[in-house]
C-alpha cells in the first residue's frame, strides 16, 4: 500500500453529541491503537461532557497516510486541532503509548496558554522512564505474537494474515516512537492533576515506580490499580471510566 503525507482528515474523531460541552474528554489510543478503541465510552458520559478519540495516521480511516514522525509531532497537530474547538474544561487519558502522547499533549497546549485541568496516565512508565528497548526492531512474527501475549488482540482474528499485515506497519511505527522517545528535559511541569492508572499483571509496568508521574505537574497526584494484565482497563473500562469521571467531578472539572 502507498502511503501518503496527508491530514486532511484530521486528528481527533467526537463518539459523542454535545453542542456545548462543559468538559472534553480526550483519548488516546495505545500503540497500533484506534480511535474506535474507546467507541464504547461514549454511553458513560455525562450529557455536558464531549468524548474525543484521537486518530493516528497509518490507521482506520487514516490507513493510507505516512505515520508520524515522533511523539512531539503527533502532540502538536493534536493541540493545534483542539485549539479550534470552543473552550470547554479539558481533560486528556491515555493508555501506554498514549499516555506519553497524551503527555506531550498536554505540554503543547499549556505552552500556547490553553493548560489542560487534568492528565490521565493509564498502563505507562513516567516520560524519563518510558524510552528504550528494540521490540520494533523484532520479526514480524515475533511482534505480533508479543502483542498476542499481552492481550492486545482478539483471538478470533489473530490468525487473519491479512488483518495482521494491516495492523503490523503502525503497531511498529509506534513501538519505534515509543523505544526512542526522550522528554525535553527543560520542559515545564504541568499546571494540572494528573492521576495514573495500572494493572497489577501488567509486565510493561512497574507499579512501584508510578509515583515518578507526581513530577509531571504541580498540582495534585494520584494513583490507582487493579488486578489483571495491560489490556485489562481497556477491555473491561467500567471501573476506570466510573473512577475517572468520580476523580473529575470531585476535582470541580465536571460541574
Amino acid at each position: 500500500m502507498n502511503r501518503v503525507p496527508t491530514r486532511d482528515r484530521g486528528w481527533t474523531r467526537a463518539l459523542n453529541d454535545v453542542e456545548c460541552p462543559a468538559g472534553r474528554l480526550v483519548c488516546f489510543p495505545h500503540s497500533g491503537g484506534s480511535a474506535g478503541t474507546y467507541r464504547d465510552w461514549s454511553s458513560a458520559m455525562p450529557g455536558n461532557v464531549q468524548l474525543l478519540a484521537v486518530q493516528y495516521p497509518g490507521r482506520a480511516d487514516r490507513i493510507a497516510e505516512a505515520p508520524a514522525g515522533s511523539i512531539a509531532e503527533m502532540a502538536s497537530h493534536v493541540a493545534a486541532e483542539l485549539d479550534r474547538l470552543p473552550p470547554a474544561r479539558t481533560v486528556l487519558f491515555g493508555h501506554s503509548f498514549g499516555a506519553l502522547v497524551a503527555y506531550e499533549t498536554a505540554r503543547a497546549l499549556q505552552s500556547g496558554g490553553e493548560p489542560v485541568h487534568c492528565l490521565f496516565a493509564s498502563g505507562a512508565s513516567d516520560p524519563w522512564s518510558a524510552g528504550g528497548g528494540t521490540a520494533h526492531e523484532a520479526s514480524d512474527d515475533e511482534l505480533w505474537s508479543a502483542l498476542r501475549e499481552l492481550g492486545g488482540i482478539e483471538p478470533e482474528i489473530a490468525e487473519d494474515p491479512e488483518f495482521r499485515d494491516l495492523v503490523l506497519p503502525a503497531l511498529r511505527s509506534d513501538i519505534a516512537l515509543h523505544e526512542t522517545y526522550r522528554p525535553d528535559p527543560g520542559s515545564e511541569p504541568l499546571h494540572c492533576t494528573v492521576r495514573c492508572y495500572y494493572n497489577t499483571e501488567d509486565p510493561l509496568v512497574d507499579g512501584a515506580r508510578l509515583d515518578a508521574w507526581a513530577a509531571v505537574g504541580t498540582g495534585p497526584f494520584s494513583l490507582r490499580a487493579w488486578p489483571g494484565g495491560h489490556f485489562q482497563l481497556l477491555s473491561d473500562p467500567a471501573e476506570l471510566i466510573d473512577d475517572a469521571l468520580r476523580a473529575l467531578a470531585e476535582g470541580g472539572v465536571l460541574r
